[in-house]
Protein backbone atom coordinates (compact mmCIF):
# COMPACT_ATOMS: atom_id res chain seq x y z
CA UNK A 1 0.00 0.00 0.00
CA UNK A 2 1.39 3.38 -1.02
CA UNK A 3 1.22 6.33 1.36
CA UNK A 4 -0.53 9.42 0.05
CA UNK A 5 1.37 12.69 -0.11
CA UNK A 6 -1.86 14.69 -0.51
CA UNK A 7 -2.58 17.26 2.23
CA UNK A 8 -4.78 15.83 4.92
CA UNK A 9 -8.16 17.39 5.56
CA UNK A 10 -10.82 16.96 8.18
CA UNK A 11 -13.99 15.13 7.32
CA UNK A 12 -16.89 15.56 9.70
CA UNK A 13 -16.94 11.90 10.70
CA UNK A 14 -13.18 11.50 11.10
CA UNK A 15 -11.48 10.98 14.44
CA UNK A 16 -7.95 10.56 13.18
CA UNK A 17 -5.78 11.92 16.00
CA UNK A 18 -2.85 12.07 13.58
CA UNK A 19 -4.64 14.90 11.79
CA UNK A 20 -4.58 17.02 14.93
CA UNK A 21 -1.00 16.07 15.70
CA UNK A 22 0.16 16.87 12.16
CA UNK A 23 -1.39 20.34 12.41
CA UNK A 24 -0.12 21.36 15.86
CA UNK A 25 1.79 24.25 14.28
CA UNK A 26 -1.62 25.84 13.59
CA UNK A 27 -2.64 25.61 17.26
CA UNK A 28 -3.53 29.02 18.70
CA UNK A 29 -5.92 30.80 21.03
CA UNK A 30 -7.22 34.29 21.72
CA UNK A 31 -5.91 36.70 24.35
CA UNK A 32 -8.91 35.86 26.52
CA UNK A 33 -8.24 32.17 25.91
CA UNK A 34 -4.67 32.57 27.16
CA UNK A 35 -5.91 34.13 30.39
CA UNK A 36 -8.66 31.51 30.82
CA UNK A 37 -6.25 28.61 30.27
CA UNK A 38 -3.61 30.17 32.53
CA UNK A 39 -6.21 30.62 35.30
CA UNK A 40 -7.87 27.19 34.90
CA UNK A 41 -4.58 25.29 34.88
CA UNK A 42 -2.79 27.62 37.31
CA UNK A 43 0.05 28.10 34.82
CA UNK A 44 2.99 30.38 35.33
CA UNK A 45 4.27 30.64 31.77
CA UNK A 46 4.22 33.29 29.05
CA UNK A 47 3.94 30.66 26.29
CA UNK A 48 0.56 29.10 27.08
CA UNK A 49 0.05 27.78 23.53
CA UNK A 50 3.50 26.19 23.50
CA UNK A 51 2.81 24.57 26.87
CA UNK A 52 -0.51 23.19 25.59
CA UNK A 53 1.13 21.99 22.36
CA UNK A 54 3.74 20.01 24.31
CA UNK A 55 1.04 18.39 26.46
CA UNK A 56 -1.13 17.50 23.45
CA UNK A 57 1.75 15.79 21.64
CA UNK A 58 2.77 13.76 24.71
CA UNK A 59 2.73 10.00 24.09
CA UNK A 60 0.21 9.43 26.89
CA UNK A 61 -2.32 11.96 25.53
CA UNK A 62 -5.77 10.59 24.72
CA UNK A 63 -7.35 12.35 21.73
CA UNK A 64 -10.96 12.05 20.64
CA UNK A 65 -13.25 14.07 18.43
CA UNK A 66 -16.90 14.84 19.07
CA UNK A 67 -18.63 17.06 16.53
CA UNK A 68 -16.65 20.20 15.85
CA UNK A 69 -14.13 19.80 18.68
CA UNK A 70 -11.15 17.70 19.63
CA UNK A 71 -10.92 16.66 23.30
CA UNK A 72 -7.47 15.86 24.62
CA UNK A 73 -6.86 14.35 28.04
CA UNK A 74 -3.32 14.10 29.35
CA UNK A 75 -1.92 13.93 32.86
CA UNK A 76 -4.48 15.88 34.91
CA UNK A 77 -5.54 18.25 32.09
CA UNK A 78 -8.33 18.27 29.52
CA UNK A 79 -8.10 20.52 26.46
CA UNK A 80 -10.86 21.47 24.02
CA UNK A 81 -9.67 22.44 20.52
CA UNK A 82 -11.83 23.50 17.59
CA UNK A 83 -11.36 20.89 14.85
CA UNK A 84 -11.51 23.34 11.95
CA UNK A 85 -9.54 26.35 13.18
CA UNK A 86 -7.22 24.61 15.70
CA UNK A 87 -8.18 27.21 18.32
CA UNK A 88 -7.71 26.10 21.91
CA UNK A 89 -11.11 26.90 23.36
CA UNK A 90 -10.41 26.00 26.97
CA UNK A 91 -8.46 23.74 29.28
CA UNK A 92 -9.31 22.39 32.72
CA UNK A 93 -7.73 20.40 35.51
CA UNK A 94 -9.35 16.99 35.90
CA UNK A 95 -10.14 15.80 39.37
Amino acid sequence: MELSTEPRTLSDDSCDSELLLSNLSQLHTTDLGIERIRKNLRLNTNDVVGWCRSKIKAPNASISRKGKNWYITVDSCEFTVNAHSYTIITAHKRT
